[in-house]
């Protein structure tokens, strides 16, 4: 038996590096004043057809879907705004002072063709802000991820902008687009010409190398916007420029979800070189609560798959802290020395310190080694010899120093010591 294709364990030396990627994020989230929501990772089928969007990659070809025991359609989570906007909706959130704004974690799972940051089972980080349709909120969730990126230390990355517009605007753009692409159907790739006609958008969001050359040519929906997207647009462009965010307006950009409104964005970075540059992305959704079941409350978020995070931190070299070294190992010689320590060990980890000791019963030469390959900090050695005089052995590391307190001293030392 093996582990199932495009999924990975994360193991104790790696959970690390999450844990570090999870802290920095909280500590962005808690400065913006966004809260920490969780939901599960299997929702109804339904959720992510209305939400997502029948002509979508991801309920098309990518969704886990199973039926349960009683007959139910249930799916994996392909991605985080759907069920976060049915917890909203569900939980009547929307009663609430607004606007609502919230961070999560966790992991999602898509069926794709696995390869480098891209995985089944994979990891994003995401907020949304319900409540507001404020540009400036637009450009503070675009900050706040690029913050992200730059906390860890990861450079070059810039933003992407575009406006996709409402339903309205988007039923003419998509009356044109299905004009200029169909002289082309014929040399369109299948999924292409599956959309034409139902969603000719997704379109330009083809990764087909001769559909992306066809599209290079199709209008623009920066032509069919409306005064008031106009000046959405050019008020999230003052706003990005305000907090000095550096973006490209990109009219081809549409994301892969069809309850994008308005603004769309995306984070790009070139040291992913050819395979792909984007490592994250959202925009405004502001009908899919009213979708969901709720009442005309706007919306705006962003997805980061942490997978992407940690290649561009490996192709950037960018070093990332590793675990805190043992404060302490307790070596022990002789039966009573071995019991004492047991009450030892228990009183240093209470006080706060980081300590471990041998239960192998090995010698003491393979004791000190195991010290040295944990990184201890000190060694503490207790024989039967310190036993009978309430003394204990202290070594540091990094000078081999070594000298003799009482043992009731022992824990306050190790303090003094950090």
């Amino acid at each position: 038996m093996g582990i199932p294709r495009g999924t990975y364990d994360i193991l104790p030396n790696e959970v690390v590096t999450w844990h570090y990627l999870e802290k920095i994020a909280r500590q962005l989230c808690e400065r913006y004043a966004y809260e920490e929501i969780r939901t599960p990772i299997f929702e109804e089928t339904a959720l992510y057809e209305r939400g997502v969007g029948e002509t979508t990659d991801i309920v098309e070809k990518e969704m886990y879907s199973f039926t349960d025991r009683k007959n139910r359609s249930l799916t994996l989570r392909p991605e985080g705004t759907a069920g976060v906007v049915r917890s909203f909706v569900e939980n009547k959130v929307y009663a609430e002072l607004q606007p609502t704004k919230w961070y999560y974690f966790g992991p999602m799972f898509r069926y794709e063709r696995p390869q480098a940051g891209r995985y089944r089972q994979f990891h994003q980080f995401g907020v949304e802000v319900f409540g507001s349709d404020d540009p400036a909120i637009d450009a503070e969730v675009i900050s706040l991820g690029l913050e992200f990126y730059r906390s860890l230390g990861i450079e070059g990355v810039r933003v992407g902008i575009n406006n996709v517009g409402n339903p309205e605007i988007r039923a003419k753009y998509f009356e044109k687009l299905i004009e200029y692409f169909t002289p082309f159907e014929a040399e369109l790739d299948t999924d292409a010409k599956s959309r034409l006609y139902r969603n000719p958008m997704r379109i330009l969001d083809s990764k087909h190398k001769r559909t992306q050359e066809i599209a290079t040519e199709a209008p623009s929906i920066l032509d069919f916007l409306d005064k008031e997207s106009m000046e959405n647009l050019e008020q999230v462009k003052f706003y990005l420029e305000e907090l000095q965010v550096p973006y490209d307006v990109n009219n081809r950009l549409v994301r892969g979800l069809d309850y994008y409104t308005q603004t769309a964005f995306e984070y790009m970075v070139e040291e992913l070189g050819a395979q792909a540059s984007t490592i994250g992305g959202g925009g405004r959704y502001n009908g899919l609560v009213k979708e969901l079941g709720g009442p005309e409350v706007s919306g705006i978020g962003f997805g980061i798959g942490l997978e992407r995070v940690l290649l561009a931190l490996k192709q950037q070299n960018v070093s990332i802290p590793t675990a805190a070294p043992l404060d302490c190992f307790l070596v022990s010689m002789g039966e009573e020395a071995k019991k004492a320590s047991v009450r030892i060990l228990g009183e240093l980890r209470k006080a706060g310190l980081k300590a471990e000791r041998d239960y192998l019963d090995r010698k003491l030469k393979a004791q000190l080694k195991t010290a040295n390959r944990l990184n201890a900090r000190y060694v503490v050695i207790l024989g039967e010899e310190e036993l009978a005089n309430n003394q204990i052995q202290i070594k540091q590391m990094e000078t081999g120093e070594q000298t003799s307190i009482a043992m009731d001293k022992l824990v306050s030392y190790l303090l003094e010591g950090k």
